[in-house]
């Protein structure tokens, strides 16, 4: 049995981006269900299946999750330190999408398990244009391995 369920998971607090985003799937024919979560803490109980979101199947977890990094409540490299922590969900793949242009946040990105790191491009045109990439590649061609509950 699958743990995917088509799903992506865009941790996001800005709502402009997470427009914009929803924007570039529709213009890419991006189907897959958008989940929105609005902060680190929120993420967490998504994927973890505890809070507000705690009669939600834990193994049933998004195709991907596109992480934002500056995120009220719990940051997003300690949203990433937690989701690679946690068996149910260390290889999920988690792509840090995020305005930041600073080095460090790349490497601790990368340190702690990430699997891609992409700057928001701030050109709309551009921004489709990764949107696809990414939604091609992560949506269609990425194998996962499956290891929550067993």
């Amino acid at each position: 049995m699958s743990n995917k369920n088509h799903v992506i998971l865009l941790v996001e607090d800005n709502p402009d981006d997470e427009e914009l985003t929803r924007l570039a799937f529709a213009d890419c024919r991006i189907a897959n269900t958008l989940i929105v979560v609005r902060d680190g803490q929120e993420a967490l109980d998504f994927l973890l299946a505890t809070g507000k979101y705690s009669s939600r199947d834990a193994c049933v977890l998004p195709q991907v999750v596109f992480l934002d990094l500056k995120l009220p409540k719990i940051d997003g490299l300690d949203v990433l330190r937690r989701i690679r922590g946690d068996e149910r969900t260390k290889f999920l793949p988690v792509v840090i999408l995020t305005s930041s242009k600073e080095e460090r946040d790349m490497v601790a990105g990368y340190s702690l398990g990430a699997n891609s790191y992409i700057q928001k491009p701030v050109d709309f045109v551009q921004f489709l244009e990764a949107v696809r990439q990414l939604g091609l590649y992560w949506l269609v061609l990425n194998e996962t391995v499956d290891t929550c509950c067993k």
